[in-house]
């Protein structure tokens, strides 16, 4: 098969004990026909100085400073200055599988356009990995090995950040870095989506994703949930809702009210629904709350699930296929 250059995008602030191990995890891929376009962030520590002197060594390396701010100008600026024929990420605290190009790029060049080539994650930590973020890489990793992805994109990110590739004509297609838009990420997944690139199933570990209590996903407000909530409504409305069908939202937590809230500033119309006698009968935002039995009452109706709890989730899943309901066609779990 073609030796075709990939170009690695990656922004960088201040991460500079974690660069080495990253660059170097780059260094040693096993694919070397690459690029690293590399942007500083406005680091205030020895970030830039560790890249620089890897530059120096290595000149597919590509240092870079941001003549914006943020990630999304960093990102935006690094594409900018690309040439490779296939396109990928990378996160300047988290390390590379010596063979992630490699098999990225074969998966690729097999299946062809239209394809996004995905890897397995592993979280690790010095602290040890909570709770949630197990349950987020068993989620990930799950629908990843089927090349499910798109399924319960509602729910959470579906795409691994640091851990996509996709042909350069297809990126493009699907917008790249244009969007000034944030969670980025999750922008960039549900452009995946809307534009049916086609997620290759995988069963390889291709990235080592790092946590630790200063990376940006914890401390940014850029990817505060409300955040997350309105980009689901957005594309929900734009992708999924079919007006001529009532809308219903199942469920009156802090989600289902924000999301309400979101609908309505959005001048779009709903029935809301939940399983708490002492709400149903109440107004929110005037608002009256039915039971969720009146589902059963509409007439080919979509439903916005916001209930978080796991067991409830199980129980309201069966309702709704027991009255031939389909998922991401006839019901959405925003949560």
């Amino acid at each position: 098969m073609e030796n075709p250059l990939i170009s690695i995008l990656t922004p960088f602030k201040n991460t500079s004990q974690f660069l080495t191990e990253c660059l170097e995890s780059i260094v040693n891929q096993s694919h070397t026909n690459w690029e690293l376009i590399i942007v500083d962030d406005h680091s205030t520590d020895d970030s830039y100085a560790i890249v620089f002197a890897f530059a120096e060594m290595d000149k597919r390396i590509k240092l870079i400073k941001n003549s914006g701010a943020g990630i999304i100008d960093a990102l935006r600026l690094a594409y900018s200055k690309s040439n490779g024929t296939y396109i990928t990420r990378m996160d300047s605290d988290d390390i590379m599988h010596p063979n992630k190009l490699s098999i990225m790029l074969n998966d690729l060049q097999t299946h062809g356009p239209k394809h996004i080539a995905l890897g397995l994650v592993n979280y690790f930590s010095k602290a040890g990995i909570g709770d949630g973020y197990a349950k987020y890489e068993s989620w990930l990793n799950a629908l990843t090995s089927k090349g499910d992805n798109y399924s319960e994109i509602y729910k959470e990110c579906v795409i691994p950040s640091p851990c996509w590739m996709l042909h350069r004509n297809d990126f493009e297609l699907c917008g790249a870095f244009t969007p000034n838009r944030y969670p980025e990420d999750y922008d960039l997944a549900f452009r995946f989506y809307k534009n049916e690139m086609c997620c290759i199933p995988t069963t390889s570990v291709l990235h080592y994703w790092r946590d630790y209590s200063t990376r940006a996903s914890r401390t940014d407000d850029h990817y505060a949930e409300n955040h997350f909530l309105e980009l689901k409504v957005d594309y929900f409305l734009e992708l999924n809702y079919e007006p001529s069908r009532p809308l219903t939202i199942w469920g009156a937590g802090q989600k289902g009210k924000k999301v309400a809230k979101l609908l309505k500033e959005r001048n779009v119309p709903f029935i809301w629904i939940c399983d708490n006698p002492k709400k149903i009968g109440k107004h929110i935002y005037d608002e009256l709350l039915y039971s969720f039995e009146h589902l059963n009452t509409l007439k080919h109706p979509q439903s916005i699930v916001s209930v978080a709890n796991t067991e409830a989730q199980l129980e309201i899943k069966q309702y709704l296929k027991s009255l031939q309901m389909a998922s991401m066609m006839d019901y959405f779990f925003f949560c």
